[in-house]
């Protein structure tokens, strides 16, 4: 049977490697942007590297636990890419890439004008996928055609089925919620995603770090960023999808 392997996760602000190697697993990524906002989470910040250890690059923004994500406004007058950018080259110019990706990434800082936060995630996601090499289908949500009444693990399968799904891969933080029986139910089988095992790579200001965004990868390796990734890698890709 041939497999049509769906991930469905939030949009977030620069994510770190993990979430990339979830976007090459799959054959479409749906970015869920039309579930309820959390505040003080990935949607908006993320984690780059200092020499006075980890700094948390924040947009600041309108967003409540009341908002859906695709609601969710950027407060510019805050200039934040501006400090982004900044903070970015004053802890990266040092790298061994960080030249070859100055003009790309500076240019995505200063022409980014977009008003809703997951348009600004989507932007540097899709970005970031080329420069990986990631050629994964990307989704949104919002422009699916499916029942958002129902509860979560419901409303997950619906999405799937919609799109003729047979395989889910899912983040282990969903293990909480998840109901298995559901997808069995529909013949479709569901995985999750291993963050255990990845090898380390030159990084600047030690100790090593793994959980920062994917940036810092790019910055530190260049085209040797792959290398440190599961799903470039055939024993690692087979070992994430066990279950086949």
């Amino acid at each position: 049977m041939e497999m049509k392997k769906v991930a469905i996760i939030q949009p977030n602000y620069i994510p770190w490697k993990g979430y990339f190697d979830m976007i090459n697993m799959v054959d479409i990524f749906i970015i869920y942007n039309d579930v309820q906002y959390t505040t003080r989470d990935w949607r908006n910040r993320n984690r780059i590297k200092t020499k006075n250890g980890i700094v948390w690059l924040t947009i600041p923004t309108d967003g409540t636990q009341k908002k859906i994500i695709k609601d969710v406004k950027i407060v510019w007058r805050e200039k934040w890419n501006i400090k982004h950018w900044k903070s970015i080259v004053l802890n990266y110019s040092k790298a061994p890439y960080f030249k070859d990706f100055k003009d790309l990434f500076e240019e995505l800082y200063y022409k980014t004008y977009e008003l809703y936060l997951w348009e600004v995630n989507l932007k540097f996601i899709l970005t970031l996928n080329q420069i990986l090499g990631i050629k994964t289908q990307i989704l949104c949500s919002s422009d699916l055609d499916y029942n958002r009444n129902l509860r979560k693990t419901e409303r997950l399968v619906e999405i799937l089925k919609k799109l003729k799904a047979n395989f889910y891969l899912s983040g282990p933080s969903a293990k909480s919620y998840i109901d298995d029986d559901l997808f069995k139910k529909e013949n479709i089988i569901l995985d999750w995603m291993d963050y255990s095992g990845y090898p380390e790579y030159p990084q600047l200001y030690p100790p090593f770090v793994h959980e920062v965004s994917i940036i810092d990868l790019i910055f530190n390796t260049g085209p040797d960023a792959k290398k440190y990734m599961k799903s470039f890698n055939f024993e690692r890709k087979n070992e994430l999808h066990n279950s086949l």
